[in-house]
């Protein structure tokens, strides 16, 4: 059994999305969704037919910190699409995560070249592993058998504990 874990979002980074505005997540935009709707599935690019994990079941987790929207799934082996998930993240040729959300609260600014959008609240129906996502590496993707292994959760556990902050 493998476990795919990184972060989905880490708060406050930009994106530009289709060229036409700047996009970023203010920290804690997920909270109320996860709390009010908190059954939200881990699909292979953002289709419905392919689901990784889910909440509900106990194969999707997600915790909202203070780098971003963390995540774990655990894969099942039996599955080929499981297989495939892992031996895929595991050799790093998918390592983003992309994520299925609506808006509930934003804030516009104008005043740049590219308006910015900033989300302050959302609801998050999934996450994604994808090969290319509109936050690109400020998103994360990476197998381990446990923490220790996995490079970007290793490096933010560092830095949470650095700041005093308790893990998990």
């Amino acid at each position: 059994m493998a476990e795919i874990a990184g972060y989905a979002i880490q708060w406050n980074q930009p994106a530009i999305i289709a060229g036409l505005f700047e996009e970023r997540f203010a920290r804690g935009a997920f909270d109320a969704s996860l709390r009010d709707y908190p059954d939200v599935a881990a699909l292979w690019a953002h289709d419905s037919s392919r689901p990784l994990g889910r909440v509900k079941n106990g194969t999707l987790a997600l915790r909202s910190d203070n780098i971003g929207l963390w995540y774990s799934i655990t894969t099942d082996p039996a599955s080929p699409l499981g297989q495939e998930a892992a031996a895929t993240v595991g050799i790093g040729t998918v390592d983003q995560v992309s994520v299925g959300f609506s808006s509930d609260i934003e804030e516009w600014d104008d005043a740049g070249d590219l308006p910015r959008r900033l989300i302050t609240r959302a609801r998050l129906y999934e996450i994604s592993l994808v090969l290319w996502g509109a936050y690109g590496d400020a998103t994360s993707a990476a197998v381990s058998r446990n923490r220790a292994t996995n490079r970007h959760a290793a490096r933010a556990e560092a830095a949470m504990q650095a700041r005093g902050i308790p893990l998990g």
